[in-house]
């Protein structure tokens, strides 16, 4: 596919869709609906081929996909969508091929965020980025020599299922922490923070550690050039910077963390522009 061709991007959320229609990088146009989250699968099914109708031009050559779900990227099949209880294994990409006649591409929203960050954002100019989201929960999209890395079944990234403590990386390492050891919410302490209350600063501090231990997880594991940070948790990282670079001094490799970039996500939309890019990653595999 010419890279100049029209493409569409789908983002679909727990709580919207989003399409945006490109060519090459270029953004035509965007457009979002808030969706039926508890209504039945077809009701959220015909929410998202609404905003796309809106974008639809006749030359848009392929339509990309990211869904809050692992995938089977090759049939296009969503399993089980966060925060959409009816959406269990829906054969998405046949159903829109079938109704927009061009190919279209499916995966994992975090593997949107980190191709939407490698084409468009902070990992422009690297081959091996891992794009981290850290809000609700904390998930990555991987990207190996230039090329996005999803695993079997798009489950490769799921950094915040991984054993720690006495739970896991994601009840310490994303915005549950405020919540299950706090009982409050990242929102509410960034606020006190912003004010210089002592013990918003000091719960961000002890975040910035534990966080810490998932960027040092995806060091060992994957050795990036750059780790971008997504999601709403990330919007506070000046309170937590300190705390997590100081952990990061303890990592076995020094040389890794001197080469290392670790930037913070400048782009509000970015995942809807990875998903059009899946149309590119999946006719080159």
């Amino acid at each position: 596919m010419d890279k100049e061709n029209t493409i569409i991007g789908v983002d679909l959320g727990g709580t919207k869709v989003e399409a945006t229609r490109l060519r090459g990088t270029e953004i035509l146009q965007s457009e979002r609906k808030l969706i039926q989250a508890q209504g039945t699968a077809d009701q959220v099914l015909q929410d998202m081929i609404e905003v796309i109708q809106r974008v639809w031009s006749p030359d848009v050559s392929a339509i990309g996909i990211g869904v809050p779900s692992i995938v089977d990227v090759e049939q296009g099949i969503v399993y089980d969508v966060q925060n959409i209880p009816s959406w269990k294994e829906v054969p998405l990409k046949a159903i829109l091929e079938a109704q927009f006649e061009c190919p279209v591409a499916v995966n994992n929203d975090a593997n949107c965020f980190a191709l939407g960050e490698k084409h468009f954002g902070e990992a422009k100019d690297f081959d091996n980025v891992v794009g981290l989201i850290v809000g609700t929960g904390i998930a990555g999209g991987i990207i190996i020599n230039g090329r996005l890395y999803t695993g079997r079944h798009c489950g490769a990234g799921e950094f915040g299922m991984l054993p720690y403590l006495d739970h896991h990386l994601e009840y310490y390492a994303s915005g549950q922490y405020f919540a299950n050891i706090h009982g409050t919410d990242g929102a509410a302490v960034a606020e006190r923070a912003m004010r210089g209350d002592a013990t918003a600063l000091s719960l961000f501090k002890d975040f910035g550690y534990h966080l810490a231990s998932a960027v040092m997880a995806i060091l060992y594991t994957y050795d990036p050039e750059v780790i971008v940070m997504g999601g709403s948790v990330s919007k506070a990282y000046p309170f937590f910077a300190q705390s997590l670079q100081d952990r990061l001094k303890t990592f076995a490799y020094p040389k890794v963390i001197e080469s290392l970039q670790l930037r913070i996500s400048q782009h509000p939309n970015i995942a809807v522009l990875g998903a059009a890019m899946l149309c590119y990653e999946a006719e080159e595999e």
